[in-house]
């Protein structure tokens, strides 16, 4: 039963973008596959090198995950479905595959490769098939992974009215040791950002377009941590297929990416993956008026922040 407090969170994504075949839209190509554009402007591959996020644990609170996907296959670990604990977080909607193709995807001759490929995807389903969740379950989600003992929590969705439990889920896990990455939302305020990314314990994520802007739709304040890319991201899809999406939705997946090659290197608190990644942040960003501004991601800055923690 329900509590008529429970409100309805939805999905932190704009418009699809029809998806073209396999091959297109994408900046490069190499031998284990094919690097969306995404991936390559935040310079993933130039750490591969050093770090591919090997057995860092990321649960995605999400829509699930196909299962079946032929670049997500070797990615996917157990999972809990919380809108019906009986059967597998099956995907129904597309979303959660899309948000784990970005972070962990292992494409090998004609996939894709995401920001992490040897990192492992929890998909924990909360969201139905509209991309509709209650906060109730998002919580349970949240817990969840605190349980399971994830290092990072990718939490693409937003709501706008403040929610005390949402908040003590988020605190739980975050002196829990768990990083929390969450969208800001795509409806282009100046000033305001999504919960749960609006929550001072979560990395909040704003979205940039392919000339490296920030994206019209995205959310944008001082409550942004850092920007990475969300229009017309190039990702997997159900029924072994690849999309377009674009949101901060997908930007928050390169970021959970990128601190998946983070922590494969150090053991790192929330509060010194936030820190470095704002650090970060501020080499590529402009001063106005002496304040700080958030900036791009970039994956080789990331890591050279993080040794320095």
């Amino acid at each position: 039963m329900r509590l008529e407090a429970d409100t309805r969170v939805t999905l932190s994504k704009t418009k699809a973008v029809k998806a073209l075949p396999k091959r297109a839209r994408i900046q490069s190509s190499v031998r284990t596959g094919t690097i969306p554009w995404g991936v390559e402007q935040i310079g993933a591959p130039e750490i591969w090198s050093k770090s591919v996020g090997k057995n860092i644990r990321v649960g995605v609170i999400d829509t699930g995950i196909d299962y079946k996907h032929p670049d997500l296959k070797n990615s996917i670990s157990h999972g809990i479905n919380l809108l019906n604990r009986r059967v597998l977080p099956y995907d129904d909607n597309g979303h959660g595959t899309h948000i784990a193709g970005t972070i962990a995807a292992t494409g090998r001759y004609s996939g894709i490769v995401g920001v992490a490929p040897r990192a492992i995807i929890h998909p924990v389903k909360a969201f139905d098939q509209h991309g509709s969740a209650y906060v109730s379950d998002i919580i349970a989600g949240i817990d969840w992974c605190v349980q399971n003992d994830l290092d990072i929590i990718n939490m693409s969705f937003g709501m706008k009215t403040y929610n005390p439990t949402l908040e003590q889920a988020v605190m739980n896990a975050y002196y829990n040791g768990k990083v929390i990455v969450a969208s800001s939302g795509n409806d282009g305020r100046k000033k305001s950002v999504d919960y749960p990314a609006r929550f001072p314990q979560v990395v909040s994520v704003g979205a940039l377009t392919r000339l490296g802007r920030i994206a019209p739709f995205s959310n944008r304040g001082k409550q942004i941590d850092i920007y990475a890319p969300g229009e017309r991201v190039y990702s997997a899809w159900l029924g072994g297929k690849y999309h377009e999406l674009s949101g901060t939705s997908m930007a928050t997946a390169h970021v959970s990416g990128v601190i998946a090659l983070m922590l494969a290197l150090k053991k790192m608190s929330p509060q010194q993956i936030k820190s470095a990644l704002r650090r970060c942040s501020l080499s590529l960003a402009k001063r106005e008026g002496g304040r700080w501004r958030p900036g791009h991601l970039n994956a080789r800055r990331a890591i050279r922040e993080a040794r320095q923690e």
